[in-house]
């Protein structure tokens, strides 16, 4: 694979306007949302880490190219990548249709479905007991895409962050979160913060609204870079990369069928 990815990733250079024929002149300008843990976050000296971030700088060595972050609100990141503010969005952003109208994506790198997240003792045994009740999701994800469309009854409130709807489930200002399964779980669930909280409801993988799994963004202008990243990813399952990061986040292969 990496034989093939060499020649993609030194015509994206030459595309892209550098002036040295080689890859190791290309440069990827990530952007990400760093308040998704276990995907993107910061540790405490403020340093970006997370499943992301190390399935980018992968992505980098493995394209020999170099990584440069920046930092978005989640649901500006596609305006941003359109105006130029960086080269491609690594934010667990999920490949639906309705982006695909705005950007291009890569292969997957992950899919987890999405569920809900309450107190334990809500007695909200499935997604049809949150009539009239007060649901948090994250601005602009496919979460508020599917309560918007399909679940009227419910009423929607929007957040910048995930981070935020944990602060105001704990504070009883919402009976209810959604959000991917896993980040429910690790971001939260496993956290002092969760305790006394629980998932529940059915899995929702629906591709009308819960896409193809979480892709890399690109700009429609940009083929020869989303076609690198894409084989950039298939060689990082191939040469087992993929699986070194995967298990240091995860106990099974979040990259799904």
């Amino acid at each position: 694979m990496k034989n093939l990815i060499k020649p993609v990733a030194i015509a994206l250079s030459l595309a892209i306007g550098t002036t040295a024929a080689s890859a190791e002149d290309l440069v990827i300008r990530w952007g990400t949302e760093a308040g998704y843990k276990p995907f993107a976050f910061k540790t405490a000296d403020g340093e970006l880490t997370g499943f992301d971030i190390e399935i980018g700088n992968a992505i980098c060595e493995e394209l020999n190219a170099t990584c440069t972050w920046t930092e978005h609100e989640f649901d500006a990141l596609i305006a941003a990548l359109n105006a130029n503010k960086f080269d491609a969005l690594l934010a667990s952003m999920t490949d639906t249709d309705k982006r695909r109208r705005a950007i291009d994506f890569t292969g997957k790198y992950y899919q987890i479905p999405a569920t809900f997240v309450a107190r334990a003792d809500a007695g909200l045994d499935d997604g049809e007991g949150l009539a009239g009740k007060t649901v948090g999701v994250q601005r602009s994800t496919i979460m508020e895409d599917y309560l918007r469309s399909e679940r009227k009854d419910v009423n929607v409130k929007t957040y910048p962050t995930q981070d935020e709807i944990w602060l105001d489930l704990v504070a009883g200002r919402l009976d209810a979160g959604m959000g991917v399964k896993l980040q429910i779980v690790e971001g939260f669930l496993n956290t002092e913060q969760g305790e006394g909280f629980a998932l529940f409801g059915k899995e929702y993988t629906d591709p009308t609204y819960f896409g193809y799994g979480s892709a890399i963004g690109t700009r429609k202008s940009d083929p020869e870079l989303r076609d690198a990243i894409s084989g950039a990813i298939l060689a990082l399952r191939e040469n087992g990369k993929y699986a070194e990061i995967n298990n240091k986040y995860f106990d099974f292969d979040i990259y799904g069928d």
